[in-house]
């Protein structure tokens, strides 16, 4: 007789239907090779009985509750219709096992993982940590279990335009670039043939970028004054002050070790990791950005940053504080200490004093030739200690007498 519900759900372990004790698994049979076995320990199995090219074998179909008695005849049913096409159940399953296994690894996020893992040695801490940051919040919940060769075109225009829809356009172009960087390394390593993230460059437009606010030059003896009289933090003044004199970023000054500089030979040398294009930037350092080194010491010197953040010193101040200390000043929406690189650059190239190649290498814009930017790494250093000295000059000047001249190109000899 086919088993019931009833008959299922009431099967005891050690006990047969007939109430004598057992010792060992018992069987209520069902129907078409589907039985249920009853272990002494409690378990309940799902089993089906076949042949197979002459052999007796068995599959397993689950276990009870998990798996009701109309579940169970349901999966004996489609493995009955798997023999009538001649192929085994149970070597079926396990080559559908093997494809989940294959597909789990192929997914786009264990490949875009194992990417991050090759790339990351390359990358600066902070870095490699937003890139994967931003991959666990916006890729993986709608891309990651996918196997990477079955993503389409389509399905990252609507990853792209969700996150450029929710007022993040330059996040979505970042995660288009670093998909595409992932499905590139999956045909690399044989896992794919197709990159759908290439067919993606410009769906998604970015506004167009806001130039940093630069200082007019005719204001810069004002701000100098102002930021000579500021009454915040110290550390933040002295930070202002050596971004400006030395014309560097601020995420290399905030992150600035004192080990870094030699005194003697008047150098600060950043390390690629601290710098934009990761490759290291040696500073010349005027005799001004020295006086605010004195200053420093005593406040920092016996720590390993210059500028450690109030909260835990191990770690460099904030970012924004430099910023915020602009708006305090006055100057909110009408600077940012980026925009005094550009004043620099400016007043230099107007001078005609210095070679234009020196300007860009104070600044430590990018080089495309790798050979040519290893080079140059302390190319035209002699003449941008010059150009440094002369840059932390003028700007005493303006600040002493307020007066900006303009500045003219020496006339050419004949």
């Amino acid at each position: 007789m086919p088993l019931t519900d009833t008959a299922v759900r009431n099967a005891k372990p050690g006990i047969r239907p007939d109430g004598r004790p057992t010792e060992k698994p018992y069987k209520l049979t069902d129907g078409k090779g589907l039985h249920l076995e009853v272990a002494p320990a409690g378990g309940k199995w799902w089993r089906l009985q076949y042949r197979f090219e002459g052999r007796q074998k068995r599959l397993s179909l689950g276990v009870y509750p998990d798996v009701s008695l109309k579940a169970a005849r349901e999966r004996r049913d489609e493995a009955r219709k798997l023999l009538a096409a001649g192929i085994d159940p149970s070597a079926q399953r396990k080559a559908d096992k093997r494809a989940r296994r294959v597909a789990a690894a192929n997914s786009f996020e264990a490949i875009a993982r194992e990417w991050h893992g090759v790339q990351k040695p390359r990358w600066a801490p902070q870095h490699a940590a937003q890139v994967l940051q931003s991959f666990e919040v916006d890729v993986f919940p709608v891309l990651g279990g996918r196997p990477i060769s079955e993503i389409a075109a389509p399905e990252g225009l609507d990853l792209l335009r969700q996150i450029a829809d929710r007022g993040a356009p330059d996040l979505a172009g970042r995660i288009r670039q670093r998909c595409d960087a992932v499905a590139r390394y999956a045909i690399q390593t044989g896992r794919a043939t197709y990159n759908p993230f290439t067919d993606l460059r410009g769906a998604v437009k970015a506004p167009p970028k806001q130039p940093r606010a630069m200082l007019p030059i005719a204001e810069l003896p004002e701000f100098l004054r102002r930021l000579e009289a500021y009454d915040g933090h110290v550390l933040t003044r002295l930070a202002m002050k050596l971004c400006i004199l030395t014309m560097t970023r601020t995420i290399e000054v905030i992150g600035a070790r004192w080990a870094e500089f030699d005194r003697e030979r008047k150098v600060w040398e950043v390390p690629a990791e601290r710098m934009k294009m990761r490759r290291p930037h040696l500073v010349p350092l005027s005799d001004q950005a020295l006086a605010v080194l004195d200053d420093l010491h005593p406040l920092s010197g016996h720590r390993e940053l210059l500028f450690p953040g109030e909260r835990d010193p191990r770690r460099p101040m904030s970012n924004n504080t430099m910023l915020f200390a602009l708006y305090r000043l006055g100057y909110h929406g009408r600077a940012t200490m980026h925009g005094f690189r550009s004043v620099a650059s400016t007043v230099l190239n107007e001078t005609g004093r210095f070679n234009p190649d020196a300007i860009e290498r104070q600044l430590a814009h990018g080089e495309a030739d790798k050979v040519r930017a290893a080079y140059h790494r302390a190319e035209y250093l002699d003449e941008r200690g010059r150009m440094v000295q002369w840059w932390a000059d003028h700007l005493d000047r303006l600040r002493a007498d307020g007066n900006v001249v303009p500045l003219r190109r020496p006339a050419a000899s004949g």
